[in-house]
């Protein structure tokens, strides 16, 4: 019962914190009355921090990097990496603690530890911004990620929804006509699934569909709404917990409700995020360092919510392209391929080991139009001061579910990159 209360708090809460209306005073009062609490009680009890700092600002910026190799040192029950690791083969239990990890798109994968009750804190948070307006009526949500937690598994405490899961990793094909049986009223799931359900013409009916797990590129964005006539909704979530939900305009908005959030400038307008998520109490997440690259907006939202409002998740720092000493956005290479041409639907540009930069293209598309993408690319990287060998390869661009789709890749050896 104590669970479900705690939903219910963190229903309501995240509600009226992003109510329309509220003015922005009023939500960073709240956030800082939350935020100073939680850096007197709940900070302290970890080993990598000595006592309350003064001000967040004094706390050391920290990483995945830090994290990793001092895991234990960042969770009151003193989990270590490996317990988490033996237990991800497991039950996804240690000490009574739930424990993930991430996909691991960057290479290396994150690990985070939530006890029960946070774990129904984060479910009455995500029910408040996703799915308000639904919960009266029965619902069937469809998850469709690489890997599944316990996380969703709380969802099926509440009155009225089913929740099923669906391994992305297994492709489609695997599980087609189970999800088209089920015919689920909400999914989430990856951009490159979802435009897989419309283009392959799956009997799905869905009343709320959202983009999860990737970058969501425009020229996805497109197909879906098309396919599903539905205004496309989007959570931005990481291991390091829920950042983010659209409104019901369709617009992002950073969960500022539990998170605090501070910007680093990374250029061209874009910022990339550290984060203080001050309602998790078993792991310590201060002033961390996400690889994310975000273009906030300096505009209201029609919705009237004081959340601030994000334009854009371009991607992640790793997929930056350097190109001797310049960086490059995935923003930037991304529009200089799907501006080229309306035609073009799919596309990769990677910047191989030795620094070329390499356009891939589907077959179908004329060696015309080819050539128009790859000038639209030489020419951004030229307006930008550089001028790499841009080359271009018409073939097949199939859909691999079992890696994140990474249209803009980086594949300069790490310790070569700035």
């Amino acid at each position: 019962m104590r669970l479900i209360v705690e939903a219910l708090h963190s229903y309501h809460t995240t509600r009226r914190l992003s109510r329309a209306g509220l003015p922005r005073t009023s939500l960073m009062a709240a956030q800082a009355k939350a935020l100073r609490h939680w850096l007197d009680h709940d900070l302290p009890q970890v080993a990598a921090f000595a006592g309350p700092p003064a001000r967040l600002s004094d706390l050391p910026v920290m990483d995945k990097a830090l994290l990793m190799a001092s895991f234990a040192d960042y969770n009151h029950p003193n989990i270590t990496a490996e317990q988490v690791t033996g237990a991800l083969a497991a039950d996804c239990k240690v000490a009574g603690y739930t424990v993930g990890a991430s996909t691991g798109t960057s290479g290396n994968r994150g690990y985070f530890v939530i006890s029960d009750l946070e774990r129904y804190r984060w479910l009455g948070a995500l029910l408040a911004k996703a799915m308000a307006g639904l919960l009266w009526q029965a619902q069937r949500i469809a998850i469709i990620l690489p890997q599944d937690t316990r996380l969703y598994s709380s969802a099926r405490s509440v009155p009225h929804l089913q929740l099923r899961f669906f391994a992305s990793t297994e492709g489609v094909d695997a599980w087609r006509d189970a999800i088209e049986n089920y015919n689920p009223t909400v999914i989430v799931a990856a951009p490159k699934v979802l435009r897989y359900f419309v283009e392959g013409g799956l009997r799905l009916t869905p009343r709320r569909v959202f983009s999860a797990a990737e970058t969501l590129d425009p020229v996805d964005r497109r197909v879906i709404e098309a396919g599903f006539n539905l205004t496309l909704g989007q959570i931005y979530m990481a291991t390091e917990g829920l950042l983010g939900v659209t409104c019901a305009h369709g617009h992002l908005h950073l969960a500022e409700d539990s998170i605090a959030f501070e910007y680093e400038p990374v250029g061209d307008g874009l910022v990339s995020p550290l984060i203080t998520s001050f309602r998790r109490q078993v792991q310590i997440m201060a002033r961390y360092r996400m690889n994310d690259l975000l273009r906030l907006s300096d505009q209201p939202c029609p919705c009237g919510s004081p959340l601030q409002r994000v334009d854009e998740v371009v991607g992640r720092m790793d997929d930056c392209f350097d190109i001797r000493g310049v960086l490059v956005t995935p923003d930037v290479l991304r529009n200089a391929v799907l501006q080229a041409d309306t035609r073009i639907v799919d596309f990769r540009v990677i910047q191989q080991p030795d620094g070329a930069i390499a356009l891939l293209l589907p077959p179908e598309l004329d060696s015309s139009v080819a050539e128009t993408a790859r000038t639209s690319v030489a020419h951004a990287l030229t307006r930008l001061g550089v001028a790499p060998q841009v080359s271009v390869t018409r073939q097949p661009l199939p859909v691999d579910f079992s890696r994140k789709l990474r249209r803009v890749e980086c594949r300069l050896p790490k310790d070569t990159r700035p």
